[in-house]
């Protein structure tokens, strides 16, 4: 049994009765919808055409939601339904960046987050969706797939159909029947020109994005939906806490197993695990913080869902923290070089592994395509180094001024080398994400705000020229030379990389879904 729906756009007359009655059924707040009728208008005056799309769940065969969700809160029925369980529901918000096609929102009443469940409990009673009852032409067809006597096959069968976002491999089980391809596709949209019955107030970053879209747009959207951003400046903040928590222990591992230090050296043994501990704390709180359900975080580890990259990576955290807590005991309690490098080691593979595990969990979010980019973990390791080298740089300029001494020694020397090096690299492949050449019109738009866009300035000003060449320029230079700008340039460099975090997380939400 194969669940699924038929929109006939034949016969849709875009009157929005299954949106009143999939709100009534379910009790869904004011401002959010489960379905919605979108208007798309393309052509010029006097030769204009007015399309209906009726959006919502696709409950997808792949469905990227389940996969992603990190307590099954999401979970595909045995009938094909992709249903939801709010008492799991920790509010993470990853299913939302997963699904392509929009179909996820957050109830304010409930911080959980809901979406089109085919009316399962009517299901379960043999009687058909809401929007289906309701629909005065009977423009939505529902059934089972997999029964070839049903309406529902026949009609797939027999039509010619539409699916929207076939490239996004999900295999969805909503097909459109003479629907506008251009009102499927929201990279073929523009909502530059305002809405049909009012100016709805953008923000700066969804008016960029229309302008740019507006260009190349097929057609004008004017009747939609709000298109929400679900991570903010937490996310951006989490992803640079722990580039600095991860950073400073894989370069203190480095640095002692491949000998370019000498005996105990307080910077790599007793510094470098201290700093990568407070940060992992601060990346912990971020994440616990941006949840809409916070008290509910435990969930992760004692229920998980193993192919979620967020449980991966939750358990990664957790024997990254309980490895460089290890390796601070050890300092105190032990002088076992062998057992110390043993420790450092595995520590060392396990904080690489912190610092890349995101680039698979953003991955999962199938919806933002930006994010896809085959180079980001490669980029969020040498961010790590960077990140590392900059904080450890600072902490021992500043024990270098409280002692009076110059920033010279094997500490010193590594550390400049790695900050340069790592500055090099990440200048490199940051500019490789948003000049990489692309077919994804997605993934074209967002680059754009970026190079071309409203994060132009912040872009080449902040992350490029203050928080990349000129701490590149004073490291080359060497800061024995000018010791009073090595905690500016250090600094200046974790700041560009804070921007540039904050960047790449909105540029990739910023192109709507539907």
């Amino acid at each position: 049994m194969k669940y699924g729906f038929v929109i006939d756009h034949r016969k849709c007359i875009g009157c929005h009765a299954c949106t009143i009655a999939c709100k009534s059924e379910h009790q869904v707040p004011v401002g959010s919808f489960r379905t919605w009728v979108k208007y798309i208008e393309e052509g010029s005056y006097p030769d204009t055409r007015r399309h209906f799309a009726v959006l919502r769940c696709n409950h997808c065969e792949n469905a990227p939601c389940v996969t992603i969700c990190p307590v099954r809160a999401l979970f595909k029925r045995d009938n094909g339904i992709v249903d939801f369980d709010g008492d799991r529901c920790i509010g993470c918000k990853a299913c939302m960046q997963a699904c392509p096609y929009d179909a996820l929102y957050i109830n304010p009443n409930t911080n959980t987050a809901e979406k089109c469940n085919y009316c399962a409990h009517r299901v379960e009673n043999l009687i058909e969706p809401a929007c289906v009852i309701v629909c005065p032409v009977q423009a939505i067809i529902s059934g089972d797939l997999d029964d070839p006597s049903s309406h529902i096959s026949r009609l797939v069968a027999t039509e010619s159909t539409l699916v929207r976002k076939p490239e996004a491999r999900t295999n969805p089980k909503l097909y459109y029947i003479e629907a506008s391809d251009t009102a499927l596709r929201p990279a073929e949209q523009s909502h530059a020109g305002g809405y049909i019955w009012s100016e709805i107030q953008m923000d700066a970053i969804a008016r960029d994005a229309q302008a740019l879209a507006a260009s190349e747009a097929k057609a004008r959207t004017t009747y939609d939906v709000s298109h929400d951003r679900p991570w903010g400046w937490k996310v951006s903040a989490y992803l640079w806490t722990k580039s600095i928590s991860a950073g400073a222990f894989l370069l203190a591992a480095i640095a002692i197993l491949f000998g370019y230090v000498r005996g105990q050296n307080w910077l790599f043994n007793s510094a470098a695990p201290q700093v990568a501990l407070v940060f992992l704390g601060l990346t912990l709180f971020l994440l616990i913080a941006d949840l809409k359900r916070p008290e509910r975080f435990l969930r992760i580890l004692l229920w998980p869902q193993w192919k979620s990259w967020l449980v991966v990576g939750g358990y990664i955290l957790l024997a990254y923290g309980a490895i460089a807590g290890g390796w601070l005991l050890l300092q105190w309690f032990t002088t076992d070089a062998d057992l110390d490098a043993a420790v450092v080691g595995v520590g060392g593979v396990v904080a690489a592994a912190a610092a890349v595990y995101s680039a698979f969990l953003f991955r999962q979010a199938r919806g933002r395509v930006f994010w896809h980019s085959p180079i980001v973990a490669f980029h969020l390791f040498v961010q790590a180094l960077l990140a590392g080298a900059a904080a450890l740089m600072v902490v021992l300029a500043v024990d270098s001024a409280l002692e009076g001494n110059l920033l010279f020694g094997s500490s010193y020397v590594f550390l400049q080398y790695e900050l340069a090096g790592s500055l090099v690299a990440h200048l490199i492949l940051m500019t490789g994400e948003v000049f990489m050449p692309e077919e994804s019109a997605e993934r074209k738009r967002a680059a754009r705000l970026i190079s071309h866009g409203i994060f132009a300035w912040r872009f080449w000003l902040g992350c490029v020229v203050i928080g990349g060449l000129i701490p590149l320029a004073m490291a080359i230079r060497g800061f024995e030379q000018m010791p009073a700008v090595a905690i500016p340039a250090c600094v200046a460099a974790l700041a560009g990389l804070l921007l540039w975090e904050h960047i790449w997380v909105q540029a990739g939400q910023a192109v709507p879904l539907s």
